[in-house]
């Protein structure tokens, strides 16, 4: 089927767009036909000074046709000679002469717009006022989501500052302050699944304030000179501090937690901490820095107090693993919570060590307490970064 062809002063068009265009263009011109004396020499000076000057946009290549009629009209005005080529073609246009040309291929008339033609048009400009519109309100929606977005961000990021060195300052109290604040009987957490603890512990002075907060908590993590200074929570749900802090409230950065498998009281030869990995820094957003020996030698220990005794840890291995499926065959770090024999235990500190990026020159033997710190790594799918530390002292 042939392409309809649009034809406006001699000129082919072969879009709605494009014709709708030199329609604009065409009526501008007959306007500045009817305007100027096209016998008088000076007034078609003055109109191409204007052209020149840019005074009147053309959107189509009849502008130039335009200003070719004018300077043609211009060497011709007064001599009593008829301009000739492509512009006496032109000049055969007075005011309010309608001249017409061979029908196009969709049988309109091509110098001027009939009613399907105007429709045409009209309905072309209307469309790119529904798409500006559209534009408009999907950029404004957008900005609007990024907004608010960035708002909930930084809400939750100061409210977890805020919540988090205020829990700290509160730990971190003389012990007078919370033995006066603790007068109330606080319970012991329960940290099995099926039955109670084999033993009754005194908690340390400094975490009965907090356990009365919450019962779920089960110690404090710190690392000298880095953000991570949290509380640890653990329950039998292993989800459920991925998006809770130790208020219980929903909060996207969640709480240091420890497995739900890992125990305390009779401890298990592993202790396994999980925290979010945030693009803030928080939790243990930046605890992939170990990867740099450096980083290491600066932070060679670790402190965890669990909320019956304090403990010292000092980095042994460092690596990146991810969560195998159940099928899989390999070395489940987070699977090595206790340990029948020592050669079982010889057998997961060889694997870590080889896993390891450097060398920290520190060994564990069977019975040694072990601490691992987890967080997730983007460098692959259901990545891991793993920090595995050994108990070197206690209070």
């Amino acid at each position: 089927m042939a392409q309809k062809v649009f034809v406006v002063e001699g000129r082919q068009f072969r879009t709605q767009g494009d014709y709708a265009r030199a329609v604009r263009d065409k009526e501008l011109m007959d306007k500045l036909r009817k305007e100027t004396d096209l016998q008088d020499k000076a007034q078609l000076q003055r109109l191409q000074d204007d052209l020149k000057k840019g005074k009147y946009k053309f959107m189509t290549l009849l502008g130039q046709d335009f200003k070719d009629e004018v300077e043609e009209r211009i060497k011709s005005a007064g001599t009593g000679k008829k301009a000739s080529g492509k512009g006496a073609g032109r000049m055969k246009r007075d005011a309010g002469e309608k001249r017409t040309r061979g029908g196009d291929a969709g049988g309109q008339s091509p110098g001027q717009a009939g009613p399907e033609v105007d429709e045409a048009v009209m309905e072309e400009l209307r469309k790119r006022e529904r798409r500006r519109k559209l534009t408009i309100a999907l950029c404004s929606v957008a900005a609007a989501g990024c907004l608010g977005y960035f708002g909930i961000y930084s809400y939750y990021n100061y409210r977890t500052n805020s919540t988090y060195e205020s829990l700290s300052d509160l730990r971190n109290i003389r012990a007078s302050a919370a033995r006066d604040a603790s007068d109330s009987p606080v319970a012991t957490p329960q940290f099995t699944l099926d039955e109670a603890p084999p033993e009754s512990r005194e908690v340390l002075e400094e975490f009965k304030i907090l356990l009365n907060k919450n019962q779920k908590l089960i110690g404090w993590l710190k690392i000298d000179d880095t953000n991570i200074d949290y509380p640890v929570m653990q329950t039998t749900d292993n989800e459920y501090y991925l998006d809770h802090n130790l208020n219980q409230e929903y909060d996207k950065n969640g709480s240091i937690f420890m497995d739900k498998d890992c125990d305390i009281l009779e401890p298990s030869t592993n202790l396994i901490l999980y925290g979010h990995h945030m693009k803030s820094g928080q939790m243990f957003g930046n605890l992939d820095r170990y990867g740099s020996e450096a980083y290491y030698k600066e932070h060679p220990l670790i402190q965890f107090d669990t909320i019956y005794e304090k403990g010292t840890y000092q980095v042994m291995y460092v690596f990146r693993s991810h969560v195998y499926s159940e099928e899989e065959i390999a070395f489940k770090y987070y699977q090595f919570i206790d340990v029948n024999s020592e050669q079982e235990f010889d057998s997961y500190m060889q694997e870590m060590a080889e896993m390891s990026y450097y060398d920290t020159g520190v060994t564990a033997q069977y019975g040694d307490q072990l601490l691992t710190l987890s967080t997730c790594d983007n460098q692959e799918k259901n990545g891991r970064f793993v920090v595995v530390a050994k108990k070197i002292a206690k209070e």
